[in-house]
């Protein structure tokens, strides 16, 4: 009986139409140069709270998918990816456009969005509950250890600086502490703000950190000149090209699993996978010298492995509660929020919700070849609408939503404050996405380092002896290595050069 109601309610008309608008809004932030994915989910973070569970997390991944597959449509019209990836989308589709095939570039573009995103959401089925499986057999230390691994993680989406990674993470670590200790009920770092006695405030922290940071980097720069299209040429003939991207059927898979494979690995990201699978469609297509040229073959490699990317994003995210990037680790937020903890023990409690969020995701993909078909040219003329007047609607949506939550201002300074923190650490090239997860994952390692502790007898033994805890922490000693190596070869390429 309990399955009827959550299938009911799944496939009623507030799901539906949650993961409807979650997919237009998200095309309409992802077409926006410079808002990113994790911006579009927390942007939209505040409006899960009038929801139940499957419709907040159905609209957040809406905006998920929406954001990343809409990244193609400045890519292709102005020559500007509107998010990290559809960097190479560019190397195509642009020269497509400059050729008189805009409308082919968005056609090829929605056609591959959408078959590499429902190639993602069938990997994700199938590998999750797998992976979880294992995942149940963790206890204390083997938590903690994972934390570590996830905090290491910072290191790879920070630019390659071990330092900056770090010292940003450790920022939002020192936020974890703050309220009442989970142990003793002691009070940390409240300063007798009584605001901060339950901690300080997640949604606060991702809009600010995310949302207003990019507002402020968006306002220094709105002095710049956009590049301009005609509209007119840049619809014609932008259909979804489903029998065109089919034909490539050994591409397109080729590149989904590629995209799949490198959004599981925490901190790779959509740039990695679609620059990946642009590299493998050259080397291994026929007509190698039209890469970047206009070659279509390119513009499928890179929107089909872009979008797959999210639904491998999501294994580790569901599977391990270990946020790989900027957007899983808002949507590890906005499911904490609805009070749901992500990881193993989702899928042995709360089964039913696990597929409810895979067959949430299916749907917004589906919803975004749809949206992306019919409202086109609503997001193409979206890409003309003057700065000074979007930036401010989209602060005050930011205060309002923080706001409504706890009635409380505070939470808006906090909002505003983060965003100038995050703007100065952006500035400055310093990442903010370590910060939300060093908040997320720095109280899980204190929460189960005292509890190992505890059931170890005070003993540190068991965290390096029992074997998937030791691997977890030789992993994290593996990434610490590899962007310290990165780091020092990128000085050196620097010091060759100058």
């Amino acid at each position: 009986m309990q399955t009827l109601t959550d299938t009911i309610q799944l496939f009623g008309p507030l799901t539906l139409l949650a993961i409807l608008a979650g997919t237009f809004l998200g095309i309409i932030l992802g077409a926006l140069p410079g808002l990113s994915a994790a911006m579009a989910v927390a942007l939209l973070l505040p409006l899960t709270y009038g929801l139940d569970t499957i419709a907040g997390i159905g609209l957040l991944l809406g905006a998920f998918c929406g954001a990343i597959a809409g990244g193609s449509v400045p890519a292709i019209l102005l020559n500007m990816p509107g998010t990290p990836g559809s960097i190479a989308t560019t190397f195509d589709a642009a020269p497509m456009a400059a050729n008189g095939r805009a409308g082919k570039a968005l056609g090829l573009s929605v056609a591959a969005s959408f078959l590499g995103g429902t190639i993602s959401a069938l990997i994700l089925m199938l590998v999750s509950p797998l992976i979880a499986s294992v995942a149940l057999q963790f206890g204390a230390a083997e938590y903690f250890s994972l934390s570590i691994l996830g905090l290491m993680i910072i290191v790879s989406i920070s630019g390659g600086s071990l330092i900056k990674g770090l010292i940003v993470g450790l920022i939002g670590m020192l936020m974890s502490t703050v309220g009442a200790d989970q142990v003793t009920g002691a009070m940390r770092l409240t300063f007798g703000q009584m605001s901060l006695l339950t901690g300080i405030s997640l949604l606060a922290v991702i809009v600010g950190i995310f949302a207003v940071s990019q507002l402020l980097l968006d306002m220094e720069k709105m002095h710049e000149k956009r590049p301009s299209m005609k509209v007119e040429n840049a619809l014609e003939g932008a259909f979804p090209r489903m029998r065109e991207v089919l034909r490539n059927w050994k591409l397109l898979l080729m590149s989904s699993f590629i995209g799949a494979g490198v959004g599981a690995v925490p901190g790779a990201g959509g740039s990695i996978a679609s620059i990946m699978a642009y590299d493998q469609a050259k080397r291994f297509s026929k007509n190698s010298k039209e890469f970047g040229k206009g070659a279509p073959e390119g513009v499928v490699a890179s929107e089909s492995s872009n979008n797959a990317m999210v639904g491998g994003a999501l294994i580790p995210m569901l599977t391990l509660g270990i946020p790989g990037e900027g957007a899983t680790a808002v949507l590890i937020g906005g499911l904490m929020i609805q009070g749901i903890q992500p990881g193993p023990m989702l899928f042995d409690t709360q089964a039913t919700l696990v597929y409810g969020i895979f067959v949430a995701f299916l749907l917004a993909n589906i919803m975004m070849l749809f949206v992306q078909w019919w409202g086109i040219r609503l997001f193409v003329r979206i890409l003309r609408v003057p700065q000074h007047f979007l930036l401010p609607l989209i602060f005050i949506f930011c205060a309002i939503g923080v706001f409504s939550i706890n009635s409380d201002y505070f939470d808006v300074y906090l909002m505003m404050a983060l965003g100038v923190l995050g703007f100065f650490l952006a500035r400055f090239g310093f990442g903010v996405a370590p910060v939300v997860i060093g908040l997320i994952l720095g109280g899980v390692a204190e929460t189960n380092l005292r509890r190992g502790l505890q059931t170890f007898d005070g003993s540190w033994e068991p965290f390096f002896t029992r074997p998937i805890s030791v691997t977890f922490l030789i992993l994290a000693l593996v990434f610490v290595v590899f962007s310290l190596r990165a780091s020092w070869r990128e000085r050196k390429a620097n010091a060759v050069s100058n």
